[in-house]
Parts: C-alpha cells; structure tokens; sequence
C-alpha cells in the first residue's frame, strides 16, 4: 500500500486489447505466443531428432509411448492454463485489478497441487497406460524409463505453465514467450550433451527436459513477482475462495485438452498394430506437426485473452472480429505450411533415419493429412472462444466428441480398410466432421442477440475483491511492460 491509500499493481493498467487495432493485438500476441508453443513443442522433436541418431527403432517408438502418457499429465497443467488466462483477463478487462490478481495466485497454487497429483498417478500407473498402447518388450522399458524420470519434473512444467497464462492475461506477450522459450533452449542445449556426452540415452533426454521446466519455472516468477508484482502470497484460503470459479473452467477445459494425447493414445494403439517402425513414423508426425503448425495452434491460445479482455469489457463488436480474423489468419498460414511440407516430405523423413514404413507414413502425412489441419485449427480457435464467453463445456463436447465419435469408428475402420493408411486419413476425416461445426457454434454463441443475452459483461463482486476500497482509478500505472 502506497502513501494516499493507493496499491502498487507494479506494471498492471488499464485493459491493454479492449481498444486499437483487432487485427494487431491478434497478430503480436500469435506471433509471440508461436514461438513459445513452438519452443515447447520442440523440445519433444529435437529430443526425438537426437535420439533418432542413434539408430534404433526401439529407443525412437519408445519416445512416441512415453510422450503420449506425458502429455496426459501436460494435459491438466494446460487445462489450468486456460482457466487462468480466461479469469485474469476477465478481471483486466472489467477494471478489477484486485480480483485478477487472486485469481492469479490462487490458479498457480491450484496448478501445483494438481500437478503433484497426476505427477503420482502417472508414475503409479504408468505400466498400465504403456501396456493400453500396445507397448511390449525394449520400447516399453525404455518408455518407462523416461515417464519415471520426468515425472517431477511435470509440476515445475504446471507451474511455470499458469506463469506463462497469466503474463498472457495481462497483456504481457513478451515475458510469457520467454518463459516456454527458456525452457527450450536450455533443454536443447543440455540434451546432446547428456545423451551422446553421458551415453545415458533416453534418460538424458529426459533429465534435460526437466532442467528446462525448472528453468522456465524461475523466468515465470520473476515476471510476476519482480517486474509486474502481481502474485499474493500463497494460501489455501484464496484457493478456498477462488476454486468454484477456477475449477468452473479448469475442469471442461482440462477435459478438452485430455481429447489430445487420448487421440494420440489411441492412434499409437492402433498403428502398434503395424510394428515398430509404424509406431516411430507417428512418433514423428505427432511432434512435427506442432512446430510446424505453431502459429496457427499459437492463434487459439492468442485470441483467449483479447476475447476475454472485451468480454469483460462488453465490446460485442470486438469479440467478432477477434473470431473472424484469428479464423483466417489461422487457415492461410495452414495452406502454405501444408504445401511446404508437401515439398519437403521426402527430406523430413530422412532427417529422422525413418526407414520401411516409418518413411512412407511421414511422407503420405505431409503429402496428403496435413491440410486438415485447418479444421483443427478451427477446433482450437473454437474452444477459446467458448472457455472465455462462459460456455467451457461447449469446448468439452466438442473436443471429446472429436476423440470419441470422430476418432474411433473412422481409425478402426480406416486401419481395417486401409492399414496405417486409413488410419490417418480417418482421423482427418474425424478432424472435418468436428472442426466445422464447433466453429460454426463459435460464429453462434458471439451473435450480437445471444452475447448480449446470455453473456452480459460481468463484473467480479466487490465483496469477492481482496481490498474493496480499490477500484481502477486507484491503480499505479508504471512504464509499459514490454520496455
């Protein structure tokens, strides 16, 4: 508390997406946002490119079982995420600078306790998740090998992953792009050096990853705690009173986010079914497509906060837009990479030492799956939309339909008609059958009559606020908090 009875918010102000150019803020926050996905996500493909010069099938399928348990546990941590982002920016956008602020604090201690919880879960039952997938013999113990080891180390990621959102929440492109990025660099720096210098194999690559949770972990906290002095101290009691609002997003949200590595566990259980070799092609689609695709998956996670910023604000108008233009944004960008990767199918095969069917599974993907793409970016932009307007379980019937219904019957039969094949060409099949219409519900929901009718801008109760003499006029407004 400042002298004059003013709080010091650090670098927090006044709604940063809620005037200005659309088209901008969507375009600063993707691109920045695009090289924070896609450092994370290349992380697991750069661990895969290095293992894969090892030259054995075992130890490269061994990483795509792991990876698909793994990302189960991320699952939740980006379940989190979303929850965090909506309420922060939310709070931004309505002018209740307090209340975002616990939002804040109690979405990180939230993190790290469930975090700890699935981290035990996965390490408990990991044989049985590997064995759902059809693991049998050296790819299974190398797999496991890496779940135990990286384990721990998925509560730094949940953390530094609701740093990350809620830098997103306040506007702050910048720092939450460094705090993937750091966990990047330092995982593929430390990776070669622990896998080829140690001769430690997988386990290296997993130790590497998680000195690169527990770096971003430290570059979330000093833009929270140094440069934007947004975070309360951590206790159960602001959990106590924040959990109905965040579990209230969390739980669709993680469900949404649990359809992704579902998806992939059952693509690997189906494509198991055509040997090790099959399994280390899907291992490298299922990692290259990310990074490749990064912008545009960058562009779901770009419009939640400028959404949820004019929704809490009450620009009808401005929620639209933000729709529209992330929308067909997302779909050039998907054109032009697909045929990039349809010119270069042949040269990313060899890069992984892909062999037999490995190699012929890759190029068909790029040369033939990979533009369906655009009806997943849809999906994604979709479920933004829907977890920041107050409809998060419109996200969860839309991604675990897209799992279910859209996924089972048209692999199953795709592999039974077609080999790995059909099984791919299934699953983009499944990906326009939902994709279309979950953004169709999007353009619904953000309709001038039903925003305006169920979605009333809301404003936090000021008995729910940490200080109820605070309001915006009262907030210190410091430098800009990208210089």
């Amino acid at each position: 508390m400042e002298a004059g009875g003013r709080v010091d918010y650090g670098t927090a102000r006044s709604p940063r997406f809620t005037s200005g150019s659309i088209a901008s803020h969507v375009l600063v926050m993707t691109m920045t946002g695009a090289v924070g996905i896609m450092a994370l996500f290349l992380v697991d493909l750069t661990s895969l490119f290095f293992l894969a010069l090892l030259k054995q099938t075992a130890v490269t399928a061994a990483m795509g079982y792991a990876s698909s348990v793994i990302f189960f546990a991320l699952s939740v941590s980006l379940g989190t995420s979303v929850a965090t982002s909506a309420l922060v920016s939310r709070g931004i956008g309505a002018g209740d600078i307090a209340r975002a602020r616990g939002y804040a604090t109690s979405s990180l201690l939230f993190a790290l306790l469930s975090s700890t919880l699935v981290s035990l879960i996965v390490v408990l039952f990991s044989d049985e998740l590997l064995s759902l997938m059809n693991a049998t013999g050296q790819a299974k113990d190398l797999a496991q090998s890496y779940v135990w080891t990286v384990s721990p180390g998925l509560i730094l990621f949940g953390g530094s992953l609701c740093l990350s959102a809620i830098l997103r929440g306040l506007g702050d492109a910048r720092r939450a792009m460094y705090v993937t990025l750091a966990m990047a660099l330092v995982t593929i720096a430390v990776g070669p050096m622990l896998i080829f210098g140690l001769r430690i194999g997988i386990q290296g690559a997993a130790l590497a990853a998680v000195l690169g949770y527990l770096t971003a972990l430290c570059i979330g906290l000093h833009g929270i705690v140094k440069v934007h002095r947004f975070l309360d101290p951590l206790r159960l009691s602001g959990l106590r009173r924040d959990i109905a609002d965040i579990w209230t997003i969390a739980y669709p949200a993680c469900l949404s986010q649990l359809t992704v590595p579902l998806g992939n566990a059952y693509m690997t259980h189906v494509i198991a079914g055509f040997g090790d070799e099959a399994v280390a092609g899907f291992a490298v689609i299922s990692r290259l497509m990310p990074v490749a695709f990064g912008i545009a998956l960058a562009l779901s996670s770009a419009v939640g906060p400028v959404i949820g910023q004019n929704y809490g604000a009450g620009h009808f108008q401005r929620v639209r837009r933000t729709l529209t233009q992330s929308l067909l944004m997302a779909t050039i960008y998907t054109i032009c990479t697909s045929l990039v990767l349809y010119a270069f199918s042949s040269d990313i095969a060899t890069a992984f030492n892909a062999v037999g069917t490995a190699n012929q599974e890759i190029v068909f993907f790029c040369s033939f799956i990979a533009i369906s793409w655009i009806f997943v970016d849809a999906l994604f932009i979709a479920n933004s939309a829907f977890n920041n307007l107050g409809h998060p379980k419109l996200s969860a019937i839309f991604s675990w339909g897209r799992v279910t219904i859209g996924t089972v019957p048209f692999v199953h039969f795709g592999a039974e008609w077609g080999g790995w094949q059909g099984a791919l060409v299934g699953n983009a099949i499944g990906a326009v059958v939902f994709g279309a219409p979950a953004i169709a519900a999007a353009y619904y929901v953000t309709s001038e009559r039903v925003f305006l009718a169920r979605n009333p801008p809301k404003k936090f109760p000021e008995s729910l606020c940490t200080d109820t003499s605070i309001n915006q006029d009262q907030v210190v407004h410091h430098a800009d908090m990208n210089q």
